[in-house]
């Protein structure tokens, strides 16, 4: 199987699980284009052991425009703690 087969298959796991949470509203990363990035930097991150640290860091390293780019959040600020934990779980879990 090729990378980008795999990165493909990585993102699909992260778009079903992992979510965006403003005031009760979930965004899924898939609806919100975040996925496939977020699955090609991990994977790129894979022959080491990916950390609660790794991916603390590269979530706070993901700006996201809200407002209309009137302003800019980490997308650590967005995802809650639980789908952070999921999202370290599936990069676990996950077949290199």
């Amino acid at each position: 199987m090729s990378n980008s087969e795999r990165i493909e298959q990585l993102a699909a796991a992260i778009a079903e699980d992992v979510y965006i949470d403003i005031s009760k509203w979930h965004l899924y990363l898939n609806d919100a284009h975040l996925h496939t990035p977020l699955a090609e930097t991990f994977y790129a991150m894979m022959p080491d052991r990916i950390t609660a640290n790794d991916v603390s860091s590269v979530l706070n390293g993901k700006m996201i425009a809200i407002g209309g780019g009137k302003r800019e959040l980490p997308l650590s600020d967005l995802i809650p703690k639980s789908c952070q934990d999921r999202l370290l779980t599936i990069l676990e879990e996950f077949e290199y």
